[in-house]
């Protein structure tokens, strides 16, 4: 895809996406903003599935964004949600960076062990941790857009319009990462490492910046999720939440990048209804969905577009 060609889609979804400031209701604006979100870090995982790997472990990102962002609004009083979105974006940077490297050695199951390892210890350490709130957590205060501090409807709608807008950005930034050289190793290694090592290419680097890459879209999930919920607490980083992230990740496969955000938007709709309707057994209602996408769709939802592709030309 062309630069021209992905700013013009890139504009029309975030028009797509911003009219549900207007249409959506109050719950269906959290339940989009809370998807979008999720879909960010989702987004992180599909990157390092492109070279084959799985990280089980995103929910370590997840809650360093949320708990940075917490921290900075609670002892510097600071809420503007771009700086607050910023500075997550660092330290989850600066983390993935010192980790990215070591996990990069490893494939397959031990890839997946290691990251849910990270992140369950920084589960356990925050629960310790009483003077941040332990296993409570802690509230966040609402967040401001450059001095502008709105409440109620307004405050839900300029989020919703950020979080619609930096997943814009942050899916034309990862298309245009796929498509390029680097992205293009990393697809290639896939399917054969040695090949690819023997051309020139380290395949370690390239999945060193997929990890590092899959860290940042954690952090700003997580630091919209916070804000958004006005409270975080040590489940953001443990092991069910890494799952529901793997869970979206495989509902909306490799292929499409606009794909992992409508898996991210379909999970908690059959979330949200089966807990209404089935509030026993909505867990099982989950499975039987990813059961029925998986015979159907082996590569994911992403695979629809490309079959759509494949049939126009």
């Amino acid at each position: 895809m062309t630069h021209g060609r992905l700013a013009i889609t890139a504009l029309v979804a975030f028009a797509a996406l911003a009219t549900g400031a207007v249409a959506l209701p109050d719950w269906a604006m959290f339940l989009f903003a809370m998807a979008l979100a999720k879909g960010l870090v989702c987004l992180g995982i599909v990157c390092m599935m492109r070279g084959g790997l799985v990280s089980f472990g995103q929910g370590l990102y997840y809650c360093l964004g949320a708990y940075s962002a917490t921290l900075l609004a609670n002892t510097l009083g600071v809420t503007d949600i771009f700086l607050l979105s910023l500075v997550s974006a660092a330290v989850c940077v600066a983390v993935g960076a010192v980790f990215g490297p070591l996990l990069a050695s490893y494939r397959g199951i031990f890839f997946a062990m290691l990251s849910l390892a990270l992140s369950m210890v920084l589960y356990g350490t925050l629960s310790k941790l009483n003077v941040i709130g332990g296993t409570d957590g802690m509230n966040m205060a609402p967040p401001t857009f450059l001095g502008w501090a709105p409440e109620g409807r307004p405050l839900q709608t300029a989020l919703y319009i950020y979080v619609a807008g930096l997943v814009v950005i942050a899916g034309a930034f990862m298309r245009a990462y796929f498509d390029s050289e680097q992205g293009l190793i990393s697809l290639a290694a896939r399917d054969n490492e040695l090949r690819i090592e023997y051309l020139g290419a380290s395949v370690r680097s390239v999945m060193t910046w997929n990890y590092v890459f899959g860290a940042v879209l954690g952090g700003l999930g997580g630091t919209i999720a916070a804000l958004a919920l006005g409270h975080i607490d040590p489940e953001f980083a443990y092991w069910t939440t890494s799952g529901e992230f793997v869970f979206v990740a495989i509902l909306a496969g490799y292929l499409s990048v606009p794909a992992v955000f409508v898996a991210a938007i379909i999970l908690e709709l059959v979330r949200s209804f089966s807990n209404l309707y089935f509030p026993n057994t909505w867990q099982l209602a989950l499975g039987i969905f990813l059961l029925a996408v998986i015979v159907v769709l082996p590569d994911g939802l992403g695979s629809l577009l490309r079959r759509r592709r494949g049939g126009a030309r």
